[in-house]
């Protein structure tokens, strides 16, 4: 009896490690599954956000900024802004009147300028064409000429109509009319390199005078331009600017007409290592040597 028992027993033991292992592959495929759902549900919420986000309008692209007067890049007469540009170095590498550059392109505030804008800095050719009046019988009243409207009928052709030309300053002439002279009396420290020095420089003593090169209109005095110091510009005609740098006192304004000798300025060290005159001579804008046109001392 007690060998059947115990026969019974030990036929039993391998039926309860089955069942043991049968509960354990239970249990590890039910973690498994509640595994995988969550993995599932935890990836869930990317793939929702994808559809969220492609339910969204997709950015659009940005067109580059179209800055005033971009149609004009790269024509004559026409200059692209770029880093460090400020109105008066414009007018300076230009040979312009930086207030006419600023007229010309419709500027509202003059220091605000960007990088990448194209301003005018040549002046705009105005054409006018004659039109005829009717001459009453016994009158000897000639025909008036005048700028064409979109109602008038002209009586010359467009390609006879001459652009008008701009204004001269003063002293105006050709390149071989300006009688220079010398600004200032001292030695000379340095002369014009075209890399390392755009003029002249004039030694002298503190308040020494500083004269206008050649007839001329003042169209720039101030102390804007980085480097120049207390700074006078003066335009002699449609070819030659002369700019007269680190003065201690400034003695005109601008748009004042000067005379060749006048008294402009005092000699100072404004932004300037040392008491100096630093002056350029340029034409049409580009530094030229002052040497090959100021008279030998």
């Amino acid at each position: 009896m007690a060998a059947s028992l115990s026969s019974a027993y030990q036929s039993r033991r391998p039926q309860k490690r089955a069942g043991r292992l049968l509960m354990s592959c239970l249990l590890a495929t039910s973690v498994l599954l509640l595994a995988a759902c969550g993995t599932r549900s935890g990836g869930r919420a990317p793939v929702e956000d994808r559809g969220a986000g492609m339910g969204r309008p997709a950015p659009a692209v940005v067109d580059p900024k179209l800055l005033p007067g971009y149609e004009n890049a790269g024509k004559p007469g026409y200059y692209t802004v770029k880093p460090g540009d400020t109105l008066i170095r414009i007018g300076l590498d230009t040979g312009q009147n930086w207030r006419d550059i600023g007229r010309w392109s419709n500027l509202e505030n003059p220091n605000l300028i960007e990088v990448g804008q194209v301003l005018r800095v040549a002046p705009p050719v105005e054409t006018s064409v004659a039109v005829a009046r009717p001459v009453t019988s016994g009158s000897a009243t000639p025909a008036a000429t005048g700028p064409a409207s979109a109602s008038s009928a002209p009586t010359q052709s467009a390609s006879a109509a001459k652009p008008a030309a701009s204004a001269p300053a003063a002293g105006s002439g050709s390149d071989e009319e300006v009688a220079w002279i010398w600004p200032a009396q001292g030695p000379v420290l340095a002369g014009f390199d075209e890399a390392k020095n755009k003029g002249m420089d004039i030694a002298g003593k503190a308040g020494d005078p500083i004269m206008a090169s050649a007839d001329g209109r003042v169209v720039y005095a101030g102390a804007g331009l980085r480097g120049y110091g207390n700074l006078i510009i003066l335009k002699h005609n449609n070819t030659f600017l002369t700019a007269y740098a680190h003065n201690q006192t400034l003695l005109v304004k601008e748009d004042q007409s000067v005379r060749k000798g006048q008294k402009i300025a005092e000699m100072g060290a404004s932004d300037a290592d040392r008491v100096k005159l630093h002056f350029e001579i340029r034409r049409q804008g580009k530094p030229v040597d002052p040497s090959k046109f100021l008279p030998a001392k």
